[in-house]
């Protein structure tokens, strides 16, 4: 199955633009034909590898558990 950047953005929870960087960063495999899509295994591995990591800035990826720092923080 294959997503568009608009539905995977969706499922995100976020928007086109932060996919796109995502996608440029090489993060986030993607294939052209025609616009930009994205597997659905392609985006379930990038979910699994990423999770608990601070993909605010996809640049500069802050490792470690987001949790355990959201609790020290309030």
């Amino acid at each position: 199955m294959l997503y568009t950047i608009k539905e995977v953005s969706e499922i995100l929870k976020t928007n086109v633009t932060y996919v796109h960087r995502l996608r440029k960063s090489g993060l986030l495999p993607c294939i052209k034909l025609g616009a930009y899509k994205v597997r659905k295994e392609a985006l379930e591995e990038f979910l699994k590898k990423y999770e608990g990591c601070d993909l605010t800035e996809p640049e500069q990826i802050k490792e470690g558990d987001v949790y355990e720092t959201l609790q020290t923080s309030n």
